[in-house]
């Protein structure tokens, strides 16, 4: 049985910052990559940033490169999304994924069907 409980989204203003959390549950977390996707009204569900089970390495989408960053506290079970800078254009609903195959490298992404979902927090970026 695997828990990904999201928190810390809300409305905030374009240039403003929010941190997102992520709480696991369920199995061993060290040793799974982690990974923050986002869904906007009447689009599909796109890759955000991801982080390596060791922590050792980063991906990103171009959109947020620069913007955002991904960080994992193994010892509280957790994933962090840092979002600097916000735009409108990310205004979605972000979700934290995990990935079902331990100890894998998550380049290139793993197809949604083998990662485990949280159900989501709201982010809304006002203009």
């Amino acid at each position: 049985q695997v828990q990904l409980v999201e928190s810390g989204g809300g409305l905030v203003q374009a240039g403003g910052s929010l941190r997102l959390s992520c709480a696991a549950s369920g199995r061993l977390f060290n040793t799974y990559a982690m990974g923050w996707f986002r869904q906007a009204p009447g689009k599909e569900r796109e890759f955000v940033a991801a982080i390596s089970w060791s922590a050792r390495s980063t991906w990103y989408s171009d959109s947020v490169k620069g913007r955002f960053t991904i960080s994992r506290d193994n010892a509280k079970n957790t994933v962090y999304l840092q979002m600097n800078s916000l735009k409108p254009e990310d205004t979605a609903v972000y979700y934290c994924a995990q990935d079902q195959g331990a100890y894998r490298n998550w380049s290139p992404s793993p197809p949604h069907g083998e990662l485990y979902w949280g159900k989501g927090t709201l982010v809304t970026v006002s203009s």
